[in-house]
């Protein structure tokens, strides 16, 4: 993965920044509409291989109960039984299995996606946005990565038909990923 930050020989590993990670997500609302929501709770890291971008490892953790879509009773709806159900399952999960770079210069990111107990593989499209150095010395490296799921392949079978055709909730979800990690 290009960087004006020195290369190193082996990996380099990253811690993600949570407060300056979005993990995104939205559905389609009654066929007409998006809503969008996304995790506050985001950790992880990035072990980059620089010499060999194929060789790096991502592993994220979500905290299920920090989902939020600005609504108060769907966000308690989201975090119930219904879907998430985050007593029984707090945490939302990510690990690499491959890493491709593409001729463009973005990477295909293979890997693991466990929700509610329920692991799938999930392909994303994913690119470095840039390095540098903060304020405080650090280094950090901006991401950015999309991909989509269908939910009801994790056990997110909830909707409802609508009376003129059509479900309230689309089945797929568009996962958009924008962060910063710092180099540990």
């Amino acid at each position: 993965m290009d960087s004006t930050i020195a290369r190193a020989a082996g990996p380099v590993t990253w811690q993600i920044d949570g407060s300056h990670t979005d993990v995104g997500f939205s559905v389609r609302h009654m066929m007409l509409a998006t809503v969008k929501g996304y995790f506050s709770g985001v950790e992880g890291v990035l072990e980059l291989n620089e010499a060999d971008p194929t060789r790096s490892r991502v592993r994220v953790k979500l905290d299920a109960a920090s989902v939020t879509t600005r609504n108060e009773q769907r966000d308690a709806h989201l975090r119930s039984p219904d879907f998430f159900d985050v007593e029984q399952y707090p945490q939302l999960t990510f690990e690499s299995r491959g890493i491709e770079r593409r001729a463009d210069g973005r990477y295909t990111v293979t890997g693991d996606l466990t929700i509610r107990g329920v692991t799938r593989e999930v392909v994303l499209d994913a690119e470095q946005e840039g390095t540098g150095v903060d304020p405080w010395g650090k280094e950090r490296i901006g991401f950015a990565a999309s991909g989509r799921v269908d939910r009801r392949e994790f056990g997110l079978e909830w909707n409802q038909a609508l009376e003129a055709g059509g479900v309230l909730v689309s089945d797929e979800v568009k996962i958009v990923i924008e962060g910063q990690a710092v180099r540990t």
